[in-house]
């Protein structure tokens, strides 16, 4: 009985043991199935499907139209050296249009064509050939180094290449520059100049040799800021000869090293300096000018005035160096009665932006007679940049003579019309300037009405309607148009209606003429005969 007891724990054992075994065996083949299948996917995702996986040492692009649809590692290692923006297609025609001046249009026919051959000219004793061909619609482009494809340590010859012809370009670049480029570190040191830094600085620091780290030949800024917005710090820099150099420098920081930019601004700062001593001498100008003078921007906001108008308009200064808008001047001066009293306030400063139009427009032009017996002249003129100008005069003392002028003439035409003789006045061009009521009776006419039609071949054709024929009026106006001394002469005329007239013609100052006509009693026996000029003669 205890034996088979013993058979039965044995067997039980073994069948455990067994199972464990099984379920082992499971768990492994699972396990390797699983990193089997991550092992394949990951496979795959490095490996992607290219058309150019059996040869991957040529630069080849497969474009559909601009479309990049396929490349090899070499071309797209040359696209990721290329430092331009924008599409692969636009990039890669930028780097190679240099090298291959037809390239475009020779592309343009490639549907006619079929398929080109290009060999750049050798730069750097390496030469560059380019093909592409048409397939099926799609644009293959292979470009060659006849030299060799592959860099050492697989490096990619045309990315290279690209690289190469940049770094090329930046070191001619920074060569030629007129700026002043240089790289500081932390403390201070140039660790690295440009040629025209180089040269400046030999021409400065002549006592000292040029060692590096490179001594700086800048000292403490002018300005912090130029005249713009968007400047660096302006430097003056003494030159060796006595002159002057200025530079307006800008600073970028790449960690803790600065780069530095000197352009050069010579031309700029004689153009202020210019600028600077003609605005003093026209603002001393125009201080010592009669005419006040307000300018206003394009906001309409006093930018500036000088003297006189603050003397004209009675305004504060204080008031005016404010800054106050056009209408706020004009009301001020209104309230000192600077400004003709309008009846309507409304209509007034509606005429007021009609004037800020007109002058706006340059056509703004009035006398003013104010309240307090001044007349002003105001003129608005238009200033570049939407900028207005006023400019007030005072014309009283001129108004004076004026309205003086006119009485006289006036006091002079009333007693020339108390005269008998009929008399007109020509100027030296033959000008009618003035006639009487004498002159309108006899001759049926008055040319004062229109004067500035009035001359003395219309008018002498006038005498000659109405008179025999004669000489007189062809001597006439050959003596009105002499120069030089002249004397009076007289001559007798007949009218269409039988009187006599007696006619005397005086030179006046000025070399204005004066004709008189005087009808003759007929009971009188005739005085005179006519004879021209200075050869009149008494009868």
């Amino acid at each position: 009985m205890p034996s088979f007891d013993l058979d039965n724990n044995e067997e039980a054992g073994v069948t455990w043991v067994l199972q464990i075994e099984l379920v082992f065996l499971a768990l492994a083949t699972a396990g390797a199935a699983l990193v089997a299948m991550i092992w394949l996917e990951r496979r795959q995702r490095r490996a992607p499907v290219s058309v150019f996986a059996e040869d991957t040492s040529a630069t080849v692009f497969l474009f559909d139209g601009e479309t990049l649809i396929d490349s090899t590692p070499g071309a797209r290692a040359l696209l990721a050296a290329i430092p331009a923006q924008g599409t692969p297609w636009a990039r890669l025609m930028g780097w190679l249009t240099p090298h291959f001046a037809e390239l475009e249009p020779r592309l343009l026919r490639l549907a006619l064509d079929g398929a080109l051959t290009m060999t750049a000219a050798p730069a750097n004793g390496q030469a560059l050939h380019l093909q592409a061909e048409l397939r099926g619609g799609l644009t293959r482009v292979v470009l060659t180094d006849p030299s060799h494809q592959i860099a050492p340590g697989g490096q990619d010859m045309m990315a290279m290449r690209a690289m190469e012809e940049e770094i090329a370009l930046l070191r001619e670049t920074a060569a030629r520059s007129s700026a002043l480029i240089w790289k500081e570190r932390a403390n201070g040191d140039v660790i690295w100049a440009n040629n025209a830094y180089m040269l400046r600085a030999a021409e400065v620091l002549t006592n000292q040799d040029l060692t590096w780290p490179l001594p700086h030949i800048f000292g403490e800024p002018v300005v912090t800021r130029g005249p713009t917005k968007g400047e660096g710090k302006r430097y003056r820099l003494g030159l060796a000869d006595g002159d002057e150099a200025w530079y307006d420098v800008v600073t970028t920081e790449s960690g803790e090293e600065k780069l530095h930019f000197a352009t050069p601004i010579d031309l700029l700062v004689q153009a202020e300096t210019a600028l600077r001593d003609f605005m003093v001498t026209l603002t001393k100008t125009i201080a010592n000018l009669h005419v006040g003078l307000a300018i206003f921007d394009k906001h309409r906001l006093l930018l500036s005035f000088n003297s006189a108008f603050v003397d004209l308009t009675g305004l504060p200064a204080d008031f005016l160096t404010m800054r106050p808008s056009l209408l706020s001047v004009l009301d001020g001066m209104r309230d000192r009665n600077m400004i003709p009293e309008p009846k309507d306030y409304r209509n007034w400063r509606r005429q007021l932006m009609e004037m800020e139009r007109a002058a706006a427009s340059g056509l703004y032009e009035e006398t003013w007679s104010l309240p307090g017996g001044q007349t002003y002249r105001v003129i608005g003129r238009p200033h570049p940049n939407g900028a207005l100008a006023l400019m007030f005069e005072d014309i009283s003392s001129e108004m004076i003579r004026t309205r003086r002028f006119r009485a006289d003439l006036e006091i002079g035409q009333s007693v020339l019309d108390q005269v008998k003789e009929a008399i007109a006045v020509f100027t030296s061009a033959g000008q009618l300037v003035m006639s009487n009521e004498a002159y309108a009776e006899l001759w049926g006419v008055n040319p004062a009405a229109n004067l500035a039609e009035a001359t003395l071949r219309s008018v002498s054709n006038t005498w000659r309607e109405r008179c025999s024929p004669t000489q007189v009026w062809s001597d006439l106006e050959d003596f009105a148009a002499q120069t030089g001394a002249r004397s009076a002469w007289n001559a007798d005329l007949r009218l269409l209606d039988g009187r006599m007239v007696e006619a005397r013609f005086v030179p006046l100052a000025g070399g204005a003429t004066m004709t008189g006509y005087r009808l003759r009693d007929a009971a009188a026996a005739p005085k005179a005969v006519f004879m021209k000029g200075a050869e009149l003669k008494r009868a």
